[in-house]
């Protein structure tokens, strides 16, 4: 069965979730829309971005993601549909499309606007080029060709020959922060030394990576790797973000040392 899902700041609770799931529903006769979620801070493309490129992977080829965050319409604004490793994503161009994919998408079409714009163009605009792709998947079909989107860099750990200083990205459901600094930047600019990781200031410090949480005792603070192979700081059973007041602009710093592990 199709797939389309649905990333949006809407929250569930709102009737904007039914009523683009009924006009999808209304239009096709067998498909399966998944939230993915409707939880993310209004007009945040970065923490949209965050979540739906660490679920899309896990969807069948042709999966058809609608995003409706930051979807107003202004005099800049076009609604492209997009396609990236054999999926589709639909989008106000507002910038995320350059955050979500590591590389430029396959193929980038602007939507043709067939009636006016309303104040949920998610369901006024998007939903039935995504009716359409999830039927034929032909971008063809849903508007014209253009060369780009529009993007924006996102941030990026920065680093020396003993030192990476990162960012918090993302606060999870269980209040960890996940960070910039992935497995593989750690590793190579560490060598296998020693090293201590500083969270928000020197008061708070790691010298650890875990494999669990349950290596470290419960209460106290720690670090891994996570399923996306980002940097994580967490308290085993406990609330990291608010304890040590920390959200996506506080900053970490990891400094290595000459001595080996």
């Amino acid at each position: 069965m199709p797939i389309i899902t649905l990333t949006s700041d809407w929250s569930k609770d709102d009737f904007y979730v039914g009523a683009v799931k009924g006009s999808i529903y209304s239009a096709v006769n067998l498909v399966n829309v998944v939230d993915i979620t409707h939880n993310i801070l209004p007009f945040n493309i970065a923490q949209a971005a965050f979540v739906l490129s660490n679920s899309y992977k896990y969807f069948p080829k042709g999966s058809v993601h609608i995003i409706g965050v930051k979807s107003e319409s202004d005099s800049e604004n076009k609604y492209l549909a997009v396609k990236y490793n054999d999926q589709f994503f639909l989008s106000a161009d507002n910038g995320i499309f350059s955050l979500l994919f590591k590389d430029k998408a396959e193929l980038i079409y602007k939507i043709n606007i067939e009636n006016e714009i309303t104040t949920f163009p998610t369901l006024s605009v998007l939903v039935k080029p995504a009716c359409s792709l999830v039927q034929n998947a032909d971008l063809e079909l849903v508007g014209e060709k253009v060369s780009d989107y529009k993007r924006y860099v996102p941030y990026r750990a920065t680093i020396d020959d003993s030192q990476i200083s990162g960012r918090i990205i993302y606060v999870d459901s269980f209040m960890n922060a996940i960070t910039n600094v992935s497995s593989e930047l750690f590793y190579r600019i560490g060598q296998e030394r020693q090293f201590s990781i500083f969270v928000q200031s020197n008061k708070y410090l790691i010298n650890k990576i875990n494999k669990t949480y349950q290596e470290t005792s419960q209460g106290e603070l720690l670090a891994l790797f996570n399923s996306a192979n980002l940097l994580e700081i967490a308290i085993n059973g406990g609330n990291l973000a608010q304890l040590l007041n920390i959200d996506t602009n506080s900053t970490i710093r990891i400094n290595f040392y000459n001595k080996k592990v």
